[in-house]
C-alpha cells in the first residue's frame, strides 16, 4: 500500500510502479536511511513528540532489519516498496506495531532522502580520499626507487629535454594531491544536515534540528527548509572531483600505454595488470591502462547528466531529483575501482632505465643548455637560440646529436664557445643543474619527494 492511500481510489499501475521506483539505486542507502531515522526518533523522544518506550522499539526494531539486510534474510520487493525508505518503514512498522507508525512524525521523505544522500557522499568521498592516498603512496615508491633515472621530457610529445622520472611520477602526485583536496572539499559540502526541513516549509512539532544533525556527525543543520530538501549541488561537487581525478588518471594511463609499446619500452607491465590476445600469441596489452582511460568519459558523463537534471527545477523538491543518486554513485563506484587498479598498476611495473636513457640522448634535449651557455657569456638570449638552431640543423644534415659535433663545429658558430661546452652536453649534468625549486635537478626532486610523502601521511585515515 502506498504512503499516500488515502488520497486516492486506485493502486498504481505495475507498470509505472516499477518505472517509478528508484528501490533498484537506493537501497544501498539503508544504513545511512536507519542511522537517520534512529537519531529522528530519538530526538522525537527527547522533545516529548513520542514517548521513550516507542522510540526505543524503533531503535532495535531498525537495528535488526540492518542486520537482516546485512545478512541476507531481508530483501526488499520494487513492486511492494518504491525506495529504500519506504521499505525499511513498512517492515519496521510490520514487526513493532503503531511505534514504527509514528517514526515519520515531523518528516517528509524529501528531507529524510536529503539527509541520507548526504551521509552517504560523505562516506564515499572519505573513501575516495583514502584510495587517493594509496595511489600516491605507490607513485612516490616508484619515484623513489628510481630517483636517479633519466627519461626525455616532452612538450607536443616532442623530445624537449632531460628530466628525472621521479620528477615525472611526482607531477603526478601533485595532480592526485589536488584532487584529495577536491574531494574534501566535496565531503565538507554534504556535510550539513537536512532533517527536520520536511517537506520544504518546516514543521509545526517542535524538532531539535541541531541534536540530530550533531547526532548523525553532521557539522550544522541547514538555515533554509527549501533550500535542505532540494539542493544537490554536494552531490555536483562531488561528481566534479571524480571527474576531475579521471582525467588525471587517463593522462598518467596515457603515457603508461605508451611508455609499454615496443617504441617507448620505458616500463614493463605486470601480468597481472596486461592481457594477451586471443590470435596473436606474442601480444601483452595494457588493457587496464585503456581501461581507466575509457572510464573517465562516464564519469564525466555523470556530471553532465545530473547538471542537466539540476538546470530547471523550480523549488522545492521534484522527482527529477530521484535521478540524483545512481550517476553520483556510479561516479564514486568508477573512481575508486579505477585508483585501485591505478595502484596495482604502477606498484608493479618495471622502470627500464636503459631504454629512458637511450631515448634521452635523442632528440637535442641539451639545446636549451647549449643556449645557456652563450647567454651566460654575454650573447643575448635570442641570438644565442639562433645559434643554436644552426648548430642543431647541422646534427640533421650530418646525421648526428649534438654531443657528437667537435669543437671546431661549435666555434664556427660562435666564438664564444669554449672546451667547456662539453659540460652542457652530458645529462646528469643537465638535469642537475635545474635546482629552482620545482626544478628538475636532484636537490630540487628530493624536495618534492620529502613534500609529497609528508602530505600523503599527513592525508592518512585517522
Amino acid at each position: 500500500m502506498a504512503l499516500w492511500s488515502g488520497r486516492f481510489t486506485e493502486g498504481a499501475d505495475a507498470f509505472t510502479q516499477r518505472f517509478g521506483a528508484s528501490l533498484p539505486v537506493d537501497q544501498r542507502l539503508y544504513a545511512e536511511d536507519i542511522a537517520g531515522s534512529t537519531a529522528h526518533a530519538a530526538m522525537l523522544a527527547d522533545q516529548g513528540v513520542i514517548s521513550q518506550d516507542d522510540a526505543a522499539a524503533i531503535a532495535e526494531g531498525l537495528a535488526g532489519i540492518k542486520a537482516d539486510i546485512e545478512s541476507g534474510v531481508l530483501i526488499f520487493d520494487v513492486q511492494q516498496s518504491e525506495d529504500i525508505h519506504m521499505a525499511i518503514e513498512s517492515e519496521l512498522t510490520a514487526r513493532i506495531g503503531d511505534a514504527g507508525a509514528r517514526l515519520h512524525t515531523g518528516r517528509s521523505r524529501n528531507d529524510q532522502v536529503a539527509t541520507d544522500t548526504r551521509l552517504y557522499a560523505k562516506r564515499r568521498a572519505s573513501e575516495l580520499m583514502d584510495a587517493n592516498v594509496a595511489l600516491r603512496e605507490a607513485l612516490i615508491a616508484q619515484a623513489e626507487a628510481n630517483f636517479e633515472v633519466i627519461l626525455p621530457g616532452y612538450t607536443h610529445l616532442q623530445h624537449a629535454q632531460p628530466v628525472l622520472f621521479s620528477h615525472h611520477m611526482l607531477a603526478y602526485v601533485q595532480m592526485l594531491a589536488r584532487d584529495y583536496d577536491r574531494l574534501a572539499a566535496a565531503r565538507d559540502a554534504a556535510d550539513a544536515c537536512p532533517l527536520g526541513a520536511a517537506a520544504l516549509a518546516g514543521t509545526t512539532y517542535p524538532l531539535d534540528r541541531f541534536a540530530t544533525a550533531s547526532a548523525l556527525g553532521f557539522s550544522r543543520p541547514i538555515p533554509n527548509s527549501l533550500d535542505a530538501v532540494s539542493d544537490r549541488d554536494f552531490l555536483l561537487d562531488l561528481i566534479y572531483a571524480c571527474s576531475v581525478s579521471c582525467l588525471h588518471l587517463s593522462r598518467l594511463c596515457e603515457e603508461i600505454v605508451l611508455w609499454s609499446s615496443a617504441e617507448f619500452g620505458f616500463i614493463t607491465l605486470s601480468d597481472a595488470y596486461s592481457t594477451g590476445s586471443s590470435i596473436m600469441p606474442q601480444k601483452k596489452n595494457p588493457d587496464f591502462a585503456e581501461l581507466i582511460r575509457g572510464k573517465s568519459g562516464r564519469v564525466v558523463g555523470d556530471l553532465v547528466a545530473l547538471m542537466m537534471t539540476l538546470k530547471s527545477l523550480p523549488l522545492a523538491y521534484n522527482k527529477d531529483l530521484q535521478e540524483d543518486k545512481e550517476g553520483a554513485m556510479d561516479a564514486a563506484d568508477t573512481l575508486k575501482d579505477c585508483y585501485r587498479c591505478a595502484a596495482g598498476m604502477i606498484a608493479t611495473m618495471t622502470v627500464n632505465a636503459d631504454a629512458m636513457a637511450a631515448q634521452a640522448k635523442k632528440g637535442y634535449l641539451a639545446a636549451t643548455d647549449v643556449a645557456d651557455y652563450l647567454a651566460k657569456k654575454g650573447l643575448p638570449f635570442r641570438r644565442a637560440h639562433e645559434v643554436v638552431g644552426r648548430l642543431v640543423l647541422k646534427c640533421e644534415q650530418q646525421g648526428c646529436d649534438l654531443e657528437d659535433l667537435t669543437p671546431a663545429d661549435f666555434q664556427a658558430e660562435s666564438d664564444l664557445f669554449e672546451a667547456d661546452i662539453v659540460e652542457c652536453l652530458n645529462l646528469p649534468a643537465i638535469v642537475a643543474a635545474r635546482a629552482t625549486y620545482g626544478g628538475t635537478g636532484h636537490d630540487a626532486v628530493r624536495s618534492q619527494l620529502e613534500n609529497a610523502k609528508a602530505l600523503a601521511a599527513q592525508h592518512q585515515p585517522r
